[in-house]
């Protein structure tokens, strides 16, 4: 299966996760103008931006942009989580697959942002636990890291009680040697 030719969704009783819509600008304005949310963003080689959208039309780029990654440039694939009980858009992920010369080499690099009101340790550990075993057949890696600084204690417990490790490897980037510390690690599991 090619993530990039099919977006699969993925669901429980709570959350559904599929690829993003530009009609989903609206719910998404909520979590990307969160300020209480946007210290747990990861955005660790983005070229400086750190995602918080002051108005809506940078949320409909920002969304814009995403989706021409993911059709034209097939860099990464972004999901929006919808909270199924609400009908509304609760945040975000972003998965690729990362081939570099540093120790996430083969890794699924995953982003998970949420509105403030959804960084808490039960809703972080739902949605990991329904997407990490896909994502390592879907992006075709051994490894998924994910950030999680120390003050993101929430989001500790949830990777901690999904399987997740604190990794002491920092991440490189290849073109700026710009390193980037606080990855939790999750390698797949032999069968």
């Amino acid at each position: 299966m090619n993530i990039y030719e099919n977006c699969p969704i993925l669901q429980n009783d709570r959350l559904m996760i599929r690829l993003i819509e530009q009609n989903d600008t609206d719910d998404l304005m909520a979590v990307y103008h969160d300020k209480f949310a946007l210290p747990f963003f990861n955005s660790d080689n983005c070229n400086g931006s750190n995602f918080y959208c002051a108005v809506k039309e940078d949320m409909a780029n920002t969304i814009r942009f995403w989706l021409l990654e993911y059709h034209e440039n097939q860099g990464f694939v972004r999901f929006t989580i919808m909270d199924r009980k609400e009908e509304k858009a609760i945040g975000t992920i972003e998965m690729f697959r990362r081939e570099s010369e540093d120790y996430y080499n083969d890794c699924g690099l995953l982003r998970v942002d949420v509105g403030s009101g959804y960084e808490k340790a039960e809703m972080l550990y739902e949605i990991l636990s329904l997407i990490t075993e896909p994502f390592y057949d879907w992006f075709g890696c051994s490894m998924i890291a994910t950030k999680a600084p120390l003050y993101a204690i929430e989001r500790i417990e949830a990777l901690r009680k999904a399987g997740f490790s604190r990794s002491g490897e920092p991440l490189v980037n290849a073109q700026s040697n710009i390193v980037y510390y606080d990855y939790w690690i999750k390698k797949k599991e032999s069968v």
